[in-house]
């Protein structure tokens, strides 16, 4: 709504009969919870409309956006068991209808599934690098949030220049695999000449390139797919942390056979 308008949101309970969807009879009939939003904008268009939960599509310029906002919101609905669908036309309003499966229950959750309280409070030193700014911040937050301290690079010149100046210990390099300067596994070489044992974890939603195949999957090193959930960030970022320093180090120096 590039000039203004009204932004709603209502919610109800609904009951879906396979047919009563947009998106087919794949959605399950059952009583649902019901919650709408609607604006009064500029709308999409049909190509829009089918790619608008793909991961890393986005209609917005270069340095303004990921495209990981709805793909996300799309997994946390599946992953509850619910249906989302969105309807628009270019030149009129959009809304999205979110159904989630209605309970009448309280969920307990047994002790030990409960995360442990020392996830909350991590103190270990994070050097993130990824060109994305937008991903960059949002990333740094979650891990901030948890009690890391994180650097940030947009590149492997930041990066570096981080590395060499920084006082304190770099206990993780999280690296995007695909970036303008250098690729972070070439990155990461350079940088543990620098701070020899660094753990490391990379990350990349280009699973097809074929720096990704040679130089992470091909030599089993720790990898996070995205987009990622903050609790699929913080559950690797603490699984790395873990595994001991000597290990890690001889991974990453090492070529798989």
């Amino acid at each position: 709504m590039p000039h203004g308008g009204k932004l709603s949101f209502t919610t109800q309970n609904s009951q879906i009969r396979n047919s009563e969807t947009n998106q087919g009879p794949h959605v399950p009939a059952r009583d649902y919870v019901l919650l709408e939003v609607s604006d009064t904008g500029t709308g999409m268009d049909s190509k829009t409309l089918e790619h608008i939960f793909d991961p890393f599509f986005t209609t917005k310029e270069m340095g303004r956006g990921t495209g990981l906002g709805l793909s996300t919101v799309y997994g946390i609905v599946k992953q509850s068991g619910g249906h989302i669908e969105v309807e628009s036309a270019l030149g009129k309003a959009t809304t999205f209808r979110i159904y989630l499966p209605q309970t009448s229950e309280a969920e307990v959750v047994p002790a030990a599934e409960q995360k442990p309280g020392r996830e909350l409070h991590c103190t270990e030193t994070v050097l993130l690098v990824e060109d994305d700014a937008p991903l960059r911040e949002l990333t740094s937050t979650l891990l901030r949030t948890h009690g890391y301290s994180v650097l940030q690079a947009a590149g492997a010149t930041q990066a570096e220049r981080i590395v060499r100046e920084y006082g304190g210990t770099i206990d993780l390099i999280l690296a995007d695999v695909v970036m303008p300067e250098m690729s972070g596994p070439l990155l990461a070489k350079s940088l543990q000449k620098l701070r020899p044992g660094v753990r490391l974890l990379y990350t990349s939603g280009y699973t097809e390139d074929h720096r990704l195949r040679q130089e992470v999957f091909d030599r089993r090193l720790p990898f996070l797919q995205k987009p990622y959930s903050c609790l699929e960030l913080l559950a690797k970022v603490r699984e790395v942390l873990e595994q001991p320093v000597g290990a890690v180090a001889l991974k990453a120096g090492t070529v798989a056979p």
